[in-house]
């Protein structure tokens, strides 16, 4: 009778220890599956990529060069939003602008933040030559939509309707040039973190693209 107890006992552990085994095999029944870029398909992860992540999910330059520039191109919408409490006319349009800088100012933090993240410097928000612009010319040059500065100092001298007017269509065409951005990095950037903004950007700043037209009619 001991011995059959034994026996048992023996068999118990090693159909334990079997189930064990099978059961920490990571991804042979509870797959990984990693999204792919816009048009292309899904993959699923080997478990040894599940574990330590994929080359995909790591920046690469193009990720660096958004996260950089588009620093900047959120500090240029704050500053012309700042200038609408005292110069524009229409309420709705202050109220907008108040919006702005309330989100895209956190935006640039979390930015910087991603950036210390990955072993890169911070970028001052209010520089304007940087070396993600490799030709070593004005950043402003290269992002889409940014204003020169005689439209910014256009926009600083305007009050009234002439600001609104003004406000709107800098504005709109501002966020055209993040919206553009946005979705060139979709195509070359590899880092998810990025790729989620690139998608906000592209959302968000479509939302308010016809927030603004609907201020600029008369």
């Amino acid at each position: 009778m001991l011995g059959r107890r034994i026996v048992c006992g023996v068999l118990v552990l090693f159909l334990a220890a079997g189930v064990a085994a099978c059961t920490t095999e990571p991804t042979a029944h509870n797959p990984v599956v990693q999204p792919g870029k816009p048009g292309e398909d899904n993959r699923t992860l080997s478990p040894q990529e599940a574990q330590v992540g994929t080359a995909a999910d790591r920046p690469n330059d193009a990720d660096l060069d958004y996260a950089r520039m588009m620093i900047v191109h959120h500090q240029q919408a704050i500053d012309m939003a700042a200038l609408a409490p005292d110069r524009a006319a229409n309420p709705t349009l202050k109220a907008f602008a108040a919006r702005v800088a309330d989100s895209q100012g956190p935006e640039i933090a979390v930015m910087n933040g991603w950036l210390r993240a990955v072993g890169q410097p911070e970028v001052d928000p209010h520089q304007s030559d940087h070396p993600a612009d490799h030709a070593g010319h004005d950043m402003g040059h290269t992002m889409p939509g940014m204003a020169t500065p005689e439209q910014v100092a256009r926009l600083r001298a305007a009050t009234g309707p002439a600001f609104d007017t003004l406000f709107v269509q800098l504005m709109t065409r501002h966020h055209q040039g993040a919206i553009e951005m946005a979705n060139a990095v979709r195509r070359t950037g590899s880092a998810g973190k990025i790729q989620e903004w690139a998608d906000n950007v592209v959302a968000e700043q479509s939302a308010e693209i016809q927030r603004m037209t609907a201020i600029g009619k008369p």
